[in-house]
């Protein structure tokens, strides 16, 4: 989306930024200017003050294109966009085991923050070195691509137009937008434009992204859409296509790779496409798409010695010096095009493994992309490239992948021949890429979805039986153990889906998966969805019974069971709404828990009606008080009944040490609290 020429910013307006509301959306907006003398600067900020010194040298490093990635045209203005993801640092606990350098402790206490840049390279030759740079960069710690892409194109080249006034204007439209809702299309108005956006679903945002439970359950999980589903997938890996099976169960299992790519813009696009080729699973590794030799992360990684294990981390670069400083990597892919004039040299025709073949706008074919022609040149080439290894982007860019993993899942023929090559023709390419990449996508997507199908019955919820009483607890989910589940799926098989796709031993990328960094957050995701999800359709269900014709086929020890589960139910949502974390439909639920308690109460027999009002606490819910809390050491009043008369009740005050009650026409009595909440 371009800026729209109607969009406009009157100068004599004041702009009104509510800070809180902007956080939701945006960290900061920032301007970095590239000084030959200083190196990157943050010429602005706003809001002020919510980056630390640190923070703001990091961002700036990673906010402009390595110098052999920049374009040599000296007569022209350049403009690229691109993102990046780095690790915001939070002080851990004194004495907290994980607070030392590793990059597994690092995660643990940090969060990681997105920016999304607009870079201008303006080329002068009356400029020092013959021109400068600037970029315009907006800091969040959500991974909003589709948001933040169209915003940047309004608000990069307005900065260049009006300066630090573009920042605060924009601050004060996005600070307007609603909260944001995962999984869900919203409309979010900017000056005169809007952008229309679909929101990835909560299951597929990063653990960091701060989303709650209650936002994970409510979104749409149905949506086809996941992280980054509008990064161009088909482009970033056209010369690469028959590889895409291999990078996709690289992920899946969490494999650290090393993308590269002549330019920033064209590395983060092959980054994020390759994280939205596992949706729906939620992506735990560490993913940088745009990486520099200024993070703190790449100290660490340069110390890993020849032999030891490489933390899972997914790097996105442009600088050849990674070629040598992560050497020990072991998967590597190179991807994209040197751009016009750079200092790069490009193969004149793709001769990698998959080769890029320039035609009519037809089908690709299977044949094209075939491995078993060859001419004797491209298989010296192939010969040639094995031998020197990814060194050999140090004189000649190539798309291809060194890997020594053999995949499991076969190459789908039938999709790459449902793909369209548009030729030479930039329109008519981009229009295609979009159907190939929602081929592409939709076969991931299903592909990923039947992998994760064997886990299901773990996320099985269970409603009341009709005729059975929803008072009691719901079922605990199926307990996983990782030995039993291989074994099962071995005896059954993963579906007729995933044995038609893999070879034989599918079995061993299931172990593989299991032992991956992503597993086990999806799983515990997924697991604390279902749980909620059934506990929301027990509420449900007691909402919808009818108390009195369920007791009414009761006997009286399950009308006192029964009694003593609703008055537990009914705490848990009073504690839970004192607590701050109540539901939406606490009122709705606590008053027909109440009303359900005075029913089941109101059939009990008088001596077991007594002895149920002895409890102080218990009676209070019965009568209505709404402020009961068992957290010691807060005085509460609350009703009691009299010992001569059950029907009276007076109001007593319960201190830390215990409770005191009057009875009518007699003194004070004290009570020890463990008698309070029998």
């Amino acid at each position: 989306m371009s800026r729209s020429p109607s969009f406009k910013v009157k100068p004599e307006l004041s702009p009104s930024v509510d800070s809180e509301s902007l956080k939701r959306w945006v960290l900061a907006f920032c301007a970095i200017r590239f000084d030959l003398e200083q190196g990157q600067l943050v010429e602005e900020c706003y809001p002020h003050g919510v980056l630390s010194h640190d923070e703001e040298l990091e961002i700036a490093y990673s906010s402009f294109p390595d110098s052999v990635s920049q374009h040599q045209n000296r007569s022209s203005i350049h403009d690229c966009i691109f993102f990046f993801r780095i690790c915001r640092n939070f002080k851990p606990p004194t004495g907290n085991a994980t607070a030392g350098g590793s990059l597994e402790a690092r995660n643990i206490s940090s969060q990681y923050l997105y920016g999304y840049v607009f870079n201008r390279q303006r080329h002068d030759e009356r400029l020092k070195r013959g021109g400068e740079q600037k970029s315009v960069v907006i800091l969040s710690h959500r991974p909003y691509s589709n948001v933040f892409r169209p915003l940047l194109q309004i608000v990069g080249p307005l900065f260049f137009d009006i300066g630090k006034k573009a920042l605060e204007h924009i601050a004060a439209y996005v600070s307007k937008w609603p909260p944001p809702v995962p999984g869900q299309v919203m409309d979010l108005p900017i000056g005169n434009a809007s952008l229309k956006v679909n929101l990835p679903p909560a299951l597929c945002l990063p653990v960091e992204s701060g989303l709650s439970l209650e936002d994970s359950a409510s979104s749409n999980q149905s949506a086809l859409q996941g992280l980054f589903h509008d990064s161009d997938l088909f482009g970033s890996f056209r010369g690469l296509l028959l590889q895409l099976w291999l990078l996709w169960e690289l992920f899946l299992i969490g494999e650290p790779m090393l993308i590269i790519a002549p330019t920033p813009p064209q590395c983060c696009e092959a980054v994020a496409s390759l994280v939205s080729l596992v949706a729906p699973l939620l992506c735990s590794v560490d993913f940088r798409p745009y990486f520099t030799i200024h993070d703190p992360v790449f100290a660490q990684l340069n110390s890993i010695q020849e032999g030891e294990a490489f933390p899972p981390v997914i790097l996105g670069v442009t600088n050849l010096f990674f070629l040598k400083a992560l050497r020990n990597i072991p998967h590597i892919v190179s991807v994209g095009s040197p751009p016009p004039n750079s200092n790069r040299v490009s193969l004149s025709s793709r001769s990698s493994s998959t080769g890029r073949i320039s035609g009519r706008p037809e089908g690709l074919g299977f044949q094209q992309l075939s491995l078993k022609k060859f001419s004797p040149s491209s298989l010296l080439n192939a010969v040639k490239m094995r031998r020197d290894g990814p060194l050999c982007l140090m004189t000649e860019h190539k798309e291809a992948i060194w890997s020594t993993y053999s995949a499991t899942t076969k190459p789908d023929t039938s999709i790459l021949n449902r793909l369209i090559d548009a030729g030479l023709s930039p329109r008519v390419e981009e229009s295609m890429s979009v159907v190939n990449n929602e081929i592409l996508r939709r076969h991931f997507l299903e592909l990923t979805t039947n992998f994760l199908a064997p886990f299901s019955p773990y996320f099985r919820t269970t409603i009341p039986s009709e005729g059975s009483s929803p008072y009691t607890d719901p079922p605990s989910l199926p307990q996983f153990d990782a030995n039993e589940f291989l074994a099962s799926l071995s005896a059954r098989g993963p579906g007729k889906f995933i044995l038609k796709r893999m070879k034989s031993n599918w079995l061993d990328l299931y172990r593989r998966f299991l032992n991956g960094p992503n597993f086990m957050p999806w799983f515990r995701r997924r697991r604390a969805v279902a749980e909620q999800e059934q506990d929301r359709l027990w509420r449900q269900a007691r909402i919808k019974t009818d108390i009195q014709q369920l007791i009414s086929k009761f006997s009286e020890v399950e009308i006192v069971d029964s009694f003593n589960v609703i008055e537990r139910l009914l705490l848990k949502e009073i504690q839970m709404q004192q607590s701050g974390k109540g539901r939406d439909d606490f009122m709705v639920t606590s008053q027909k828990l109440r009303g359900d308690l005075q029913a089941v109460f109101n059939v009990l027999s008088k001596d077991m009606q007594q002895l149920m009002l002895s409890n102080p606490q218990r009676a209070s819910l019965l009568h209505g008080s709404p402020e009961v809390t068992s957290i010691p050491g807060h005085p509460l009043q609350v009703a009691v009944v009299s010992s001569t008369s059950p029907g009276s009740l007076e109001l007593c005050t319960l201190e830390a040490v215990g409770v005191v009650y009057l009875l009518p026409g007699q003194t004070c009595m004290e009570i020890p609290v463990e008698f309070m909440f029998c």
